[in-house]
């Protein structure tokens, strides 16, 4: 990582979509989908949870509806104070850095980190807190962006992500999109090495071959929702995002059966 790359402490002020309550609600049930599958159950009564990059609260507050205990965590402060002015009477906001997570170890039974390990300035700290405060039968959700997908989604320009960062800085720039490209993608096997030591479950095509079942309908545009599995597995290397569910033990998916059954993950 540069050693000048900054936290981004105020995201939310920088990308408008924080704020998109549709969007980011939609991307809620995709989670809260995937983890209804996972765990075997309709809901998250009993279970503490932990929405790791909260930013604005939408997808915190939609883990609360469905019985969580919720506690919404980041370091963007301008996102956090809208989040507890419209959430906070149900759900708690703190302003943590994920790298010191201040939560005891093996205390949180389920944790969102979702689309958020890019914008960090050490991704392999903070999953080593998500390892660290994740209970003993605990699962956490990690949507995972794949350095390899073809188009950006912050900045929406072809193959930026596969640059070095000097030529995405050009890049950036004659593009007209700013001075220096901040984002950080890995490869898949990047992702695998960022999340050794936890047993992990790929749900990406489980996804992918049922959208209206998991909500997914931002991942696939509707003409290909009834798409054969084959298709999916055809364009794997780019596809944009990895949905992997991560444990501490042998727990296995508890929901029934699905058009593509989640797979492990071999590290």
């Amino acid at each position: 990582m540069p050693a000048d790359r900054e936290k981004q402490l105020a995201y939310s002020d920088l990308q408008p979509k924080m704020h998109a309550e549709a969007g980011r609600r939609t991307k809620a049930q995709k989670i809260i989908r995937v983890l209804q599958h996972y765990l075997g159950r309709a809901d998250l009564f009993g279970l503490t949870v932990l929405d790791l990059g909260c930013s604005t609260g939408f997808i915190s507050d939609e883990l609360a509806a469905v019985g969580g205990h919720v506690v919404g965590v980041d370091i963007d402060e301008s996102g956090l104070s809208a989040a507890s002015t419209r959430f906070g009477g149900t759900i708690s906001f703190l302003c943590a850095d994920g790298s010191a997570l201040p939560f005891p170890d093996g205390s949180v039974d389920v944790i969102v980190f979702n689309q958020i390990y890019e914008h960090v300035v050490d991704p392999d700290a903070v999953m080593g807190e998500i390892r660290r405060v994740l209970a003993p039968a605990g699962v956490v959700y990690l949507g995972l962006g794949n350095r390899l997908q073809v188009i950006e989604p912050h900045h929406k320009l072809p193959l930026l992500s596969w640059l070095p960062a000097g030529l995405a800085d050009r890049y950036m720039k004659a593009a007209g999109k700013g001075e220096r490209y901040y984002e950080r993608f890995r490869t898949k096997p990047g992702l695998r090495k960022l999340c050794a030591g936890l047993n992990l479950w790929d749900y990406t095509y489980t996804v992918l071959c049922q959208p209206e079942r998991f909500a997914a309908d931002d991942m696939v545009p509707s003409r290909l929702s009834d798409a054969p599995p084959l298709l999916w597995k055809a364009v794997a290397p780019v596809i944009p995002t990895f949905i992997w569910l991560g444990t501490k033990g042998g727990i296995q998916p508890a929901g029934g059966p699905t058009r593509y059954p989640p797979t492990r993950v071999r590290l």
